[in-house]
């Protein structure tokens, strides 16, 4: 994050001012912005090193040696590669920041290369941190637990005001297991038992990840304990109350060729996801993942990503609210080609998974199954006005209902006003689906239900590619009001009272 300094002009009268009242013009010089510490390991190591432009640090372990402080730049010479850890120490403040970035006219940019070190750059009990533009991979000894980067946080208190942005990370060779402490190419924990941490204003974005094992950008914390979560973490080893991360904000940001998760959230609480792009995760991992998840986590916000590319249904769908996930939203997303599917709610072993609302998003060839249910206590489901058509790939069901005794564990799972459209044949079946799931007002076409669905049409609704209605559609004006509906289609277009179209298309009819 950027911060405006403000200096203050000394005119001649002010400074005769001064005089008058003994007071001296230092004692009102505005404060120090900081030093520039250059680093540029292509350089030859000399005597004169001291982080000047003219005579640069050579090394991560010059760099690693200062403590920093608020205004302070650390800058790394474009076109040259450091190899090792950066662990610099000391931190910014809310008025200065402490940056760590790049410098130079070359077209490549600066590289740290962990070279198989536990975290290529670690930024342990710090705050007020900005870290940007810098190319940053850890390849070697590939399969044990390794980060890009990683933010850590051990018995500190809450830690302000960091931004993560415009870092290109690639080739991250970790382990499979999901861990507190890795393997990611952005990850961000909080150890410890004795002092309840987190993090308050974290924003990651317009960051590019490529060919990363396993986890794109995680999130994990030890303090995390909750009614809510049951017993679906060890309470020995997660024992500390639940303090969630809060201003957090993941934007902008370009997943591709991710072995695991592509993100996931964890003891946060009013988190934004939003106008991220996910292309191929689950791809190199024989665990369960998804594109966008959360666990533990309050008012979620996840908009306006595009998700694709889930390489198995071992999960593999684009989004999931998973235990302990309270009021998620997922809005105006375009999710396509998941072998896994669209949408998973998944509790489990003790946890509950309440007020999860899935709206206007659209959906083209998931497989599998387009909605799975966990099992366990899922409370007040809404998934109502999206749209999912299937061309290519024909899922084999609409809802995959994983509940070993859903007359107890389902509550209030409401699907309506969407549309799915099947131009194959076969799929579209449930397996074990729970007595607590109800439909309406919903169009099926090219798919044989049966199942209750009143108010719902079986007509075709001509869904357009773009997703939008043709002119003479039975879907417009012929779904059900649905209160607090987020305002907007995925379109963009403003809900008007009224009965709204079916799916995620809320304007006219158009030409065809």
């Amino acid at each position: 994050m950027r911060h405006r300094r403000t200096y203050t002009a000394l005119t001649a009268a002010s400074l005769t001012a001064l005089a008058v009242t003994g007071l001296t013009a230092q004692a009102q010089a505005a404060p120090r912005p900081g030093a520039t510490f250059h680093v540029d390991c292509s350089a030859t190591a000399g005597s004169r090193s001291d982080g000047s432009v003219r005579h640069p640090w050579t090394t991560l372990d010059q760099a690693n040696a200062h403590t920093y402080g608020p205004g302070d730049r650390l800058l790394f010479k474009r076109g040259a590669t450091c190899t090792g850890s950066l662990t610099p120490k000391g931190a910014g403040s809310s008025r200065a920041s402490f940056t760590i970035a790049d410098y130079g006219t070359g077209r490549d940019r600066a590289v740290i290369d962990g070279a198989g070190t536990h975290d290529a750059v670690l930024l342990s009990n710090t705050q007020y941190v900005h870290l940007s533009g810098l190319e940053i991979t850890n390849a070697e000894n590939p399969g044990s637990e390794r980060n890009a980067v990683r933010l850590r946080l051990t018995d500190y208190g809450t830690a302000h005001g960091f931004e993560i942005d415009h870092l290109y990370i690639h080739d991250v060779r970790g382990g499979d297991s999901k861990t507190l402490t890795g393997s990611s190419a952005i990850h961000v924990d909080v150890e410890g038992t004795a002092k309840a941490s987190n993090y308050d204003g974290l924003d990651i974005h317009h960051n590019r990840i490529e060919d990363v094992d396993r986890e794109g950008i995680y999130f994990k914390s030890t303090f995390s304990k909750r009614d809510l979560v049951g017993e679906q973490q060890d309470p020995n080893v997660y024992p500390g109350a639940w303090t969630p991360s809060t201003r957090v904000r993941v934007a902008d940001n370009t997943l591709k060729s991710i072995g695991g998760d592509g993100m996931k959230l964890d003891t946060t609480s009013g988190a934004v996801v939003e106008h991220n792009r996910v292309d191929g995760f689950q791809l190199r991992s024989p665990s369960a993942n998804a594109g966008i998840w959360t666990f533990n986590t309050d008012d979620t916000l996840i908009q306006y990503n595009e998700v694709s590319g889930g390489g198995n249904s071992h999960d593999g769908m684009s989004f999931d609210a998973d235990g302990a996930s309270s009021h998620t939203v997922f809005q105006y997303n375009y999710s396509h080609d998941n072998k896994g599917g669209f949408l998973l709610v998944c509790p489990y072993s003790g946890a509950k998974t309440v007020d999860t609302v899935a709206r206007y998003n659209v959906s083209h060839n998931d497989g599998t199954r387009l909605l799975q249910n966990c099992a366990g206590p899922i409370l007040n489901t809404q998934i109502y006005n999206n749209s999912f058509s299937n061309k290519e790939t024909i899922p084999g069901y609409l809802v995959q209902d994983d509940n070993g005794s859903p007359a107890t564990t389902q509550h209030e799972q409401y699907i309506r006003n969407n549309i799915f459209v099947s131009e194959g044949t076969g799929g579209y079946g449930f397996s074990n689906p729970t007595a607590g799931l109800s439909f309406d007002h919903n169009a099926f076409y090219g798919i044989d239900m049966t199942r209750p669905n009143p108010g719902g049409i079986t007509a075709d609704p001509l869904l357009r590619d773009d997703f939008k209605l043709a002119k003479g559609s039975p879907a417009l004006g012929a779904g059900t009001v649905v209160a607090d509906n987020g305002g907007k289609d995925y379109f963009g277009n403003r809900l008007k009272p009224g009965a709204p179209n079916i799916g995620a298309y809320a304007g006219p009819g158009t030409d065809r």
